[in-house]
């Protein structure tokens, strides 16, 4: 290889390039008018430019000077049937003719952004994450610069935007979602996602996030002042949208809890299309609506379908609409997308919508328009979407119940309702609220449960959660007398014996024992309010307290101290 030919290669990259051979000889030049520079071949590079102390070691740069003009020269070692030295000259100021510099200057004011940047390639590693992404998300680019996508935010990749943006082609607006948690708090941002295409081929894909935190508490709290000033009665029913429930009446104890509320308030400022999935029973409608009443929506309609509830043929012109003579019978309806206007449309249990509906309905949320079943003309969709599922969408995609495509339109943003097995300091919540309000309800003295049938309760996996809870204490309200001294197994509906005592696991023996130790057999998340409940009974007296739960008056000590519980000042 000669050295015109090696410097030939390089000269593309560079405004110019000079090859010396081992005595700093000039061999081969080609450099760019603007560098005023006479080279002849043969002459020491020492004649040419001022690099008297220059090592020439492979990857050194070195500036230079010529006519007030500033260079820079980066030294490449090149070894073939001769060794060669290679002068790669640039440019620095012009930024046109430098591309390294260029990019430079680009990669440095993508650093200075306010907004997240976030790039990943074609295997759907990413590339480029700038500081304000960190800030957005709390993570650290140097640990996930590299990583796929799906291994860095920790899901499965068949529901990777950027890989389905990569290979659709297709730009993804508006998302708010929260892909990174740190200590247990979601990080939600708002962001887009678009594809670089080169010669029509895509590749890469990037994603723009806007820190929109500021803006958003103004937003929560003029939405919340506003939503104060209108429901001024946190019993009130009946609120004229469609409406039953707010924020207000969602109750329990568990940080879980806490946590998902502040989710669904912070989501629910903007207008986003949301999917909630929770089993049967833990208040996906009860989020729906509040939502609904917390966002700017809130004077709109908020129209509910339960889509497990009306058969195929019917459930489409419910949705869509009809105009006369489209079927025997039909007449010129609006369905539910246009009566909602721009409030709400609850999709309940869409995990029971058939497929070929599914297809339709996913056209209609991608484009955001609605055709009447028999029509041809469309109508703008302007509402928001709220779709509910009491399966996991993951296990429905992959046997086939839900199209992935779908799954995309409908869950810009999730949200996971856990079951009430998971959250025990909300099941001795609600045993006691139920019970209070059972109490007033039926105008009955009641007494409490015992230790035994609080143990049980409390441990039972309640696979109908908080609405099998509530049926429950309302059964026993009913059975129990004025005369009992307290609520006992026998007092359970028949039904519910059986299914407590189905697997055996709790015995004569093992009642008796948790009768002398009922403490210990409470789980541990929710001793502290356990503990913290029965001191307030006793008004703080540590020997009676103590005694209720079945435990010494040391241990007792040990665990108010263990949980930092503080007498309340008078």
């Amino acid at each position: 290889m000669t050295a015109a030919s090696i410097g030939s290669i390089i000269r593309s990259f560079v405004d110019g390039v000079i090859v010396l051979n081992e005595k700093h000889d000039v061999l081969w030049h080609d450099v760019n008018e603007d560098i005023p520079l006479e080279i002849t071949e043969g002459i020491p590079i020492t004649e040419l430019i001022p690099c008297e102390e220059v090592r020439f070691v492979d990857n050194e740069t070195f500036p230079i000077t010529i006519n007030q003009k500033k260079f820079i020269v980066e030294v490449k070692n090149f070894s073939a049937d001769n060794h060669y030295i290679i002068l790669c000259i640039e440019n620095t100021k012009d930024l046109m003719t430098n591309p390294k510099m260029r990019l430079y200057c680009l990669e440095k004011i993508v650093e200075s952004l306010d907004e997240g940047v976030m790039m990943s390639d074609h295997e759907g590693k990413i590339t480029l994450y700038n500081v304000a992404q960190e800030r957005l998300e709390g993570l650290n680019s140097q640990e996930i610069i590299g990583k796929h996508l799906w291994s860095a935010y920790n899901y499965n990749p068949q529901y990777s935007e950027h890989k389905h943006t990569f290979k659709t082609g297709k730009p993804i607006f508006s998302r708010y979602r929260a892909h990174s948690t740190v200590n247990g708090i979601p990080k939600y941002v708002n962001y887009s996602t678009f594809p670089i295409q080169k010669d029509g081929e895509t590749i890469a894909v990037f994603s723009l996030s806007t820190n929109e935190s500021k803006l958003k508490d103004r937003l929560h709290q003029t939405i919340e002042l506003k939503r104060q000033s209108v429901v001024t009665d946190k019993n009130k029913r009946d609120l004229k949208n469609g409406t039953t429930f707010t924020f207000n009446h969602i109750k329990g104890e568990s940080l879980a809890l806490k946590n998902l509320i502040k989710e669904a308030q912070n989501i629910s400022i903007h207008n986003t299309d949301v999917l909630i999935v929770g089993e049967t029973g833990t208040g996906k409608e009860l989020f729906a609506q509040s939502m609904h009443n917390h966002s700017p929506r809130a004077e709109s309609p908020f129209v509910a379908i339960n889509c497990a509830a009306i058969p195929e043929n019917l459930l489409e012109s419910t949705l869509f609409g009809t105009v006369k003579g489209a079927f025997t019978g039909a007449t010129n309806q609006m369905g539910l997308f246009e009566y909602a206007k721009n409030g709400t449309l609850f999709l309940d249990e869409i995990n029971s919508m058939p497929l070929t509906l599914q297809s339709k309905l996913m056209r209609v949320l991608q484009e955001r328009l609605v055709r009447r079943v028999g029509s041809n003309e469309v109508t703008p969709v302007e509402c928001t979407v709220i779709s509910a599922s009491n399966e996991d969408p993951e296990k429905l995609i992959s046997e086939g119940k839900m199209r992935l495509d779908l799954f995309y339109r409908i869950a810009h943003t999730s949200l996971y309702i856990p079951p009430l097995r998971e959250r025990t300091e909300d099941i001795h919540f609600f045993i006691e609220y139920f019970l209070e309000f059972n109490r007033k309800k039926f105008s009955k003295a009641v007494p409490d449960f015992s230790k035994t049938l609080l143990m049980i309760l409390l441990q039972y996996p309640w696979p109908g959660n908080t609405r099998e809870l509530e049926h429950l204490i309302e059964n026993v309200i009913i059975r129990v007398s004025e005369a009992d001294q307290s609520i006992e197994v026998d007092h359970l509906p028949g039904y519910m014996r059986r299914k407590i005592f189905s697997d055996h696991t709790y015995k004569i023996n093992e009642q008796k024992n948790m009768e002398k130790k009922p403490f210990k057999s409470i789980f541990t998340n929710s001793q502290e309010h356990f503990i913290q409940k029965t001191l307030e009974q006793t008004d703080w007296n540590i020997s009676k307290a103590a005694k209720k739960l079945g435990i010494t008056r040391q241990s007792m000590q040990y665990h108010i101290k263990k949980h930092g519980l503080v007498k309340p000042k008078c």
